[in-house]
């Protein structure tokens, strides 16, 4: 049985979200809490950690207790004691809390007054208007429950990228460990690094598709055969995720992976095009009449249609074919491109490592310079500094500056917009900082009028230099906020205000779309990790991903200049 960090994430949370019903210690909550980040966050298996023996309680907020949980989740892939929990509370209060805006305390009152134990029975509770009825909530809170009930089915039945690698990585591992098979390479939407996956589409050349199915359908993830031939099979992993597995011939493998990598309306302009010449094209090849002319890579593919190789991060049919015609690909950003990570925080807030821990880790990694951002005193969540705080922790990174050779550590800040567009702390405290970085937090539920209103407020400041997380999404919890990105990107232009792109698996905002608006109106983009721990920093590839589908190449983004170029960038 193989688990995922995602699994262990999972069963925290919902271990916090049942004590947090049921008024336990507040300091068990939070433990809960942390453990579900801390291991969220991580980067690496937790259960490759168990198989070499490491000390869990190493990790970041993992004490014995909990690491003998871990140890107990691995090995069995369930948690006895959630199962109390659930048991005793009903099991489907963990899913209503999985509803945008219904926290712990909310669920347990709607349970109090209307005996909704579950999504069905909250859904049919809000239709019959009956949750309008109760103290607390309203007709506007009803709706809105009916409305991320819909959002709420349509996100579950995707994975983001980074839970879809977890899950993906240990089965390519395994596949590649068969002696018979020659290549392994998952396709579809996971291979153009989309944000979300919905499947994995997994392809491999083996001489006996026979002994590759039965292989793929005797790893111990799965669990559930939906189709098992002899050259495809269909299965279901333990996460929920459904892999397809296809046998290819060599002679095809270029034309297959281009095939299902797709998107399907690349794959159209790509067939469009080859009609054009004369040629046929399809998952086994290109062909003129009946002759094979190309297919074993898909270089060859593309050469055979007068056309360079297209990444297939922007194989999404939205100009790359004619800009690979004309010879006007970009050259996308890569990693190795980067020079320095702008947004990260610290035990001083709401991260697991210090100040000089995270240097030292940002150093190993190759940067020349970070940026430390701790979040402002109105993010009380997240424990923000207020100007005293800041103050300390300004003295603190100069000391780490003295003591740590070869990165230059930068004092900055994550100031919260505040709901009118002013911001969390004094120009007095700001203009003592090398970076200020502001961002929303709270009030996601402004008009768009509103919310834009007060955001290009903030981007004005004279003392703000990089918005973070510019449209507030969640990938799979919570939708963007209504804002207008056309204005946004305007006023980035005006001012010289840099839009981050978010790399947290969870945010990866900016999104595809919007990092190409931003090239389009010669607005630079900074990509960040938003790292809470040294593990997190890994988040930088992510963010990488999400660059390059929205064509962005090194002159677009600041932080791939040397530090002293990029703040002159800053305004």
């Amino acid at each position: 049985m193989h688990v995922v960090n995602a699994d262990i994430e999972e069963i925290f949370r919902k271990v916090a979200d049942l004590l947090d019903i049921q008024n336990a210690n507040p300091f068990r909550i939070r433990a809960y809490r942390n453990a579900a980040v801390t291991i969220g966050r991580m980067s690496g298996n937790v259960a490759d950690m168990v198989a070499r023996q490491e000390d869990l309680t190493e990790l970041p907020g993992i004490g014995a207790d909990l690491s003998k949980k871990i140890l107990e989740i691995v090995e069995t892939g369930r948690l006895r004691y959630l199962d109390t929990l659930e048991k005793n509370a009903g099991a489907s209060f963990s899913e209503l809390m999985d509803i945008p805006g219904l926290g712990p305390r909310k669920v347990r009152a709607l349970y109090d007054a209307l005996g909704t134990r579950n999504i069905d029975e909250l859904e049919a509770a809000a239709r019959e208007g009956e949750i309008s009825s109760v103290p607390g909530f309203g007709e506007k809170t009803e709706q809105n429950i009916l409305k991320e009930i819909s959002r709420l089915r349509e996100r579950s039945r995707r994975l983001t990228w980074h839970a879809a690698r977890q899950a993906a990585a240990p089965l390519v591992d395994y596949m590649r460990g068969y002696d018979e098979i020659r290549q392994v390479e998952i396709a579809g939407s996971f291979r153009r690094c989309r944000a979300t996956v919905g499947d994995l589409d997994l392809l491999v050349s083996c001489r006996r598709g026979a002994d590759a199915i039965s292989h793929f359908t005797g790893y111990d993830d799965v669990s559930d055969i939906l189709s098992s031939g002899t050259t495809r099979s269909s299965v279901v992993l333990r996460s929920g995720l459904q892999v397809d597995l296809r046998v290819i011939p060599q002679v095809s493998w270029g034309a297959a992976l281009l095939y299902f990598t797709g998107s399907k309306q690349h794959n159209i302009s790509v067939r469009k095009r080859a009609i054009s010449r004369g040629l046929k094209i399809n998952e086994y090849g290109v062909f003129r009449d009946h002759e094979r002319i190309a297919g074993r890579s898909e270089k060859e593919v593309y050469a055979s249609l007068g056309l360079p190789f297209i990444p297939p991060e922007i194989r999404e049919d939205r100009g790359e074919i004619d800009a690979a015609e004309q010879q006007k690909l970009p050259s996308l950003v890569r990693l190795e491109d980067i020079r320095g990570d702008l947004h990260m925080h610290t035990t001083a807030t709401d991260g697991h490592n210090s100040i000089r821990e995270m240097a030292e880790a940002a150093k190993k990694r190759g940067y020349d310079y970070i940026a430390i951002t701790e979040h402002s005193r109105h993010v009380r969540i997240a424990h923000g500094l207020d100007t005293e705080e800041l103050e300390r922790h300004i003295e603190e990174i100069d000391s780490v500056n003295e003591e740590v050779e070869g990165i230059t550590v930068l004092k900055g800040v994550e100031v919260d917009i505040l709901e009118d567009g002013s911001l969390d702390l004094p120009d007095t405290v700001l203009q003592q900082l090398d970076i200020v970085i502001c961002a929303v937090h709270y009030q996601f539920n402004l008009s768009e009028k509103e919310q834009t209103r007060r955001i290009i407020r903030a981007m004005e400041h004279p003392l703000t230099q990089i918005l973070a997380h510019p449209t507030g999404r969640l990938l799979s919890q919570r939708d963007p906020y209504e804002v207008d990105m056309e204005q946004i990107m305007n006023v980035a232009r005006q001012t010289g205000c840099v839009l981050e792109l978010n790399a947290a698996p969870e945010r990866l905002d900016l999104n595809e779309i919007h990092c190409r608006m931003a090239k389009e109106h010669g607005v630079r983009v900074s990509i960040d990790s938003d790292a809470h721990a040294i593990s997190d920093l890994e988040y930088m590839a992510y963010g990488i991903n999400q660059a390059r589908r929205g064509w962005l190449e090194p002159a677009d983004v600041i932080n791939t200049r040397p530090l002293g170029e990029m703040l002159k960038l800053l305004k």
